[in-house]
């Protein structure tokens, strides 16, 4: 386990009983994530939590959230959607009993996305694993119906987080 991770399953700060919600685990596999974001693993282990919580997700399972860096995230997109581009977030729903998925950040698209918004990168953090949680729970945004219904959720995870609505201010 990485130096000031948590195992999983530490749900108290979220506002949820410790065993509430699926297994979280959170790999740190670029270390700039912990210079931008202080205490990053229960940063994304909360905003996992909330999330899956506001979309009444079953709680036997565990799913992965990796936060890397864009090279690792650009060969991911790469691979599986054929954009030779990274992203921000990226979810992939699990193909086995109890692995619900893995979610994957990209810690530069992320700091440039919060920079441009004049966000926090934390909280732009919270707002994508809590997105890629929604994805990884059945949610999707290709609709125009589907995404307004997945901001609406997004924007009461958030409150629930005690963190600025990711839409506010948006035209």
């Amino acid at each position: 386990m990485e130096p000031g991770s948590r195992p999983p399953g530490r749900n108290v700060a979220a506002g949820l009983p410790e065993e509430a919600g699926p297994e979280i685990e959170v790999i740190v596999a670029d270390p700039g994530w912990r210079a931008a974001v202080p205490r990053v693993e229960d940063m994304a282990r909360r905003a996992a939590r909330a999330a899956w919580a506001e979309a009444g997700g079953d709680s036997f399972g565990a799913f992965t959230v990796l936060l890397a860096d864009d090279v690792a995230v650009k060969r991911l997109n790469t691979d599986h959607r054929g954009k030779v581009k990274p992203t921000n977030v990226l979810s992939f729903p699990g193909e086995m009993p109890g692995h619900l998925g893995d979610i994957a950040l990209a810690l530069g698209v992320v700091r440039r996305e919060a920079r441009a918004a004049k966000r926090r990168v934390a909280t732009h953090l919270a707002h994508l694993v809590a997105h890629g949680t929604l994805h990884l729970a059945g949610h999707d945004h290709i609709q125009a119906g589907e995404a307004r219904r997945m901001e609406q959720a997004e924007a009461r995870i958030m409150r629930r987080l005690n963190l600025p609505n990711p839409w506010r201010g948006l035209t």
